[in-house]
């Protein structure tokens, strides 16, 4: 049997919605959930579609970044029913790292490779608004040419009313100081009705809008994510991808795109039945429909798109490199986030382990910075492939979140 024959049974409209992919013309939000509704074959078509844009696009090349995670507290004044990270100030489990030990943390990783410094974390009360910048001050002197990739949209938000300032000129405080660019991370699903059942309270559609688009204003880039596998339908997924692409094309500033599957074990919303319809996370096929129709959407307009190994995997996270999927992310090195939730695939991941990986899915490894410029590309063998400083690490060396919320050193209290 010839492979024409095989792609007999496909839709029609999902074949004629494929077609105008290929020539390169941009699918709507109706056909985008015309492919989210797609099952068997049409499903294997969507994923050799999104392959071929990414090999148009990226070639055979799968990066990632050598960076470190520092979460630097989990005390937070936002009850987000999809986290299990944060934690009242009250409770015992509170913890908040100092300046000098986020910089220490930031001199190891450098010393070891890092390129990049990734800075998320919980919302803490009666939080000094100049916190964020003192730490970007902090890290590059210590640290004068490593990248700063910090402070979701939430934070840049809180630090900025905190400190009596507009949005506009606290990002430019932030910049001054040294950030290289924001996570586009408290995105989750960007629909009202959607955000007012899972996290309300948290940051508003519009203004989630306004910071990242005051960032590329100010040419400080950032990536963009969603958050799906909860309560949220394919027509509220259409949404929320159309207004990331309609910021594309008006700032350009966008570097990648992550679907982050939501991670329930530990989800409060989850564990106590808070919302009602809540799913226990994302299947498989939906995880490899997000990726593959998140490249078909974005196409020629966000290169990158990046799948999360800390929530879907080593093994998933392979597979979705033949669909769509041309960045494996970084190394984190103490990812907290996703592991309070849940996360059984552990909170770093070797760069040895990382280009092994890619070359197994038939792919050439390449070392990039935040700002996905190529530092190394290596062979598409793995002989003479040597081990690094961060490969021989034992990765017990930088502790882990279980024993950060145990120890009495960092112990949140309130002042």
């Amino acid at each position: 049997m010839s492979i024409e024959k095989l792609f007999k049974n496909l839709d029609p409209e999902i074949s004629s919605i494929l077609d105008k992919v290929l020539d390169n013309k941009e699918i709507t939000t109706k056909e985008t959930i015309q492919l989210f509704e797609s099952t068997s074959s049409n499903l294997t078509a969507i994923s050799l579609v999104a392959d071929e844009l990414r090999s148009r696009k990226n070639g055979d090349k799968v990066t990632y970044v050598i960076n470190r995670n520092i979460n630097f507290t989990n005390v937070c004044v936002k009850q987000c029913g999809f986290c299990a990270f944060s934690r009242d100030f009250r409770m015992e489990e509170g913890y908040m790292l100092p300046i000098e030990e986020i910089v220490r943390r930031a001199k190891e990783a450098w010393n070891l490779g890092a390129t990049e410094i990734c800075i998320q974390a919980g919302l803490p009360p009666n939080m000094d608004g100049m916190l964020y910048i003192d730490i970007c001050k902090a890290i590059k002197m210590a640290i004068p040419d490593i990248h700063i990739h910090a402070f979701s949209p939430e934070e840049i938000l809180y630090g900025s009313s905190r400190s009596n300032t507009t949005i506009e000129d606290y990002l430019k405080m932030l910049k001054e100081a040294g950030l290289g660019s924001l996570p586009g991370t408290s995105a989750e699903i960007l629909v009202k009705e959607v955000r007012n059942k899972i996290s309300p309270g948290r940051i508003k559609v519009e203004d989630w809008i306004k910071v990242i688009t005051t960032a590329h204003m100010l040419d400080i880039p950032t990536t963009s994510t969603i958050m799906y596998g909860h309560i949220e339908t394919y027509s509220d997924i259409a949404t929320h991808l159309d207004i990331i692409r309609k910021i594309q094309k008006e700032t350009g500033k966008f570097t990648e795109f992550v679907p982050l599957s939501f991670i329930h074990n530990e989800a409060p919303m989850s564990e106590h039945n808070l919302v009602k319809g809540i799913r226990k996370g994302a299947d498989g096929m939906e995880i490899m429909k997000m990726h593959a129709i998140s490249r078909i959407f974005f196409n020629n307009l966000i290169d990158n798109i990046q799948v999360s190994w800390v929530k879907e995997g080593p093994k998933l996270s392979q597979i979705l490199l033949n669909a769509g999927v041309n960045d494996l992310g970084g190394c984190l090195i103490n990812e907290s986030i996703s592991t309070a939730a849940g996360s059984q695939y552990g909170q770093f991941m070797k760069p040895l382990d990382m280009r092994k990986l890619i070359r197994a899915s038939g792919k050439i490894p390449a070392q990039r910075t935040s700002r996905y410029e190529i530092i190394r590309e290596f062979g598409s063998i793995d002989e003479n492939d040597e081990e690094s400083l961060l490969d021989k690490v034992d990765p017990e060396i930088f502790g882990s979140y279980n024993s950060l919320i145990k120890l009495n050193e960092y112990r949140y209290k309130k002042k």
